[in-house]
């Protein structure tokens, strides 16, 4: 059986030599090579949902992969798709590099200049790895693909707009249908989860920063679970401390929340730091929340830009929800969508602040009354992302389990409140 190989390289001219030495191999299908690490992750995690059967049995990365670096990006491969093998092709081959790749997740390093033989000899000894694994798993259906839970992530277009509570009520909307779900307050600086749902940490997401393998039992120690079975893990009570936490340290968080819930709801605020950009680049959905007024949206439509700029996400990549809508405004989401050029969430967040004030001053967001406009709407937007599954036997109400009452999940035909 040809053993396929996809070439994860962003330089052109790596790109010929690579493929031309690979299409050189014995028993070998290159696939069409990928430019950047997020296309890699984004066709890795294509072929996992059909079958693990679909997936390369080896992945050979250049060192100069962009925008995440090499090994951060063989980490997360190894994480998500572990029947994989993944080879560093790299200039750097000291023994201090070859321990690190292995440490991150490789299963060869083949030095540059390429050689034929050092080429052939790495690809057979990953391939055979792969199909060891493989038929350890099994095969068909029932194998683990390693794509591991959703991540949605919740940005502000500014200040003010909604974020953390919107954030809040997605994740509870999802653990309320039966989902395990964690809520990550990536507002590293200025973040508010703890107070909206009146919780006393001792631990946050910065004590996860400095762990380079971070376990099951490491992970549970630092998430805080909350009465309503959220797993929260917080942003530190001291601001300063959130520059502990690198874009590396947020990849391996992410990704190690994926893998162990079915939902993880990240707030990332309104600023952009290293982190927030990380979780935004992970994600496979990332909202932009805006309210329908001039500041707002040019806050939005720069976001977008400055993300497409740093190659973090695609503005047609991102859904934008419109927050504190009333149709009297003379800016609809039809009109937000055109100016951002991003999608627009059908479900719009009605103007409904005096059903907010008395949970948001109590700090218990979560006690927000089921016939509230606000929490109808929220939690129809968590139906609309995919986010909860209906309970069984209650499919034709939209009930959700683990919610006292009923919330029906309302779709906005017109994009309105």
């Amino acid at each position: 059986m040809p053993t396929r190989i996809l070439p994860a390289v962003g330089d052109a001219d790596a790109v010929r030599s690579l493929t031309t030495l690979l299409s050189q191999l014995p028993d070998a299908e290159p696939v069409a090579p990928v430019a950047d690490s997020t296309q890699l992750v984004d066709t890795l995690a294509r072929l996992a949902a059909e079958s693990v059967d679909e997936l390369p049995e080896v992945v050979v990365v250049h060192e100069r992969i962009g925008p995440v670096p090499a090994l951060e990006l063989i980490r997360e491969v190894a994480l998500r798709f572990p029947a994989v093998g993944v080879i560093l092709v790299t200039s750097d081959a000291s023994p201090g590099l070859f321990q690190a790749a292995m440490d991150y997740g490789a299963r060869g390093l083949v030095p540059l200049p390429l050689s034929y033989e050092e080429l052939a000899s790495r690809v057979q000894a990953v391939a055979q790895w792969s199909a060891g694994v493989r038929r350890h798993l099994g095969s068909g259906g029932d194998v683990f693909t390693g794509s591991g839970g959703t991540v949605v992530t919740v940005s502000g277009a500014k200040g003010g707009v909604g974020t953390t509570l919107t954030a809040v009520q997605l994740a509870l909307a999802a653990q309320a249908s039966g989902r395990p779900t964690a809520l990550v307050d990536m507002d590293l600086q200025t973040g508010d989860v703890a107070a909206y749902l009146d919780v006393q940490f001792r631990r946050s997401v910065v004590d996860l920063a400095a762990i380079n393998d971070i376990s099951p039992r490491v992970l549970a120690d630092a998430v805080f679970r909350h009465d309503t079975g959220l797993a929260l893990l917080l942003a530190p009570a001291e601001g300063e401390r959130g520059e502990d936490v690198t874009d590396r340290a947020a990849r391996q968080i992410v990704s190690a929340l994926r893998s162990r819930y079915e939902v993880v709801v990240i707030d990332c605020g309104a600023q952009l730091g290293g982190a927030g950009a990380a979780a935004v680049e992970m994600a496979d959905t990332a909202l932009l929340v805006t309210t329908p007024d001039v500041i707002a949206v040019r806050g939005a439509k720069r976001a977008v830009r400055m993300w497409d700029r740093l190659q973090i996400r695609k503005a047609e990549e991102t859904t934008v929800v419109v927050n504190r809508h009333t149709r009297s405004t003379e800016i609809q989401p039809p009109l937000i969508r055109k100016i951002t050029g991003t999608a627009v969430a059908a479900t719009a967040i009605p103007a409904h602040f005096k059903e907010l004030q008395a949970v948001v001053d109590a700090g218990r967001v979560h006690e927000l009354e089921n016939k509230s406009a606000v929490k109808q709407a929220l939690w129809g937007l968590a139906g609309e992302l995919g986010l909860v599954k209906a309970a069984v036997g209650d499919r034709r109400t939209g009930r959700l389990r683990g919610d006292r009452g009923s919330v029906s999940f309302r779709r906005r035909r017109d994009g309105g409140g």
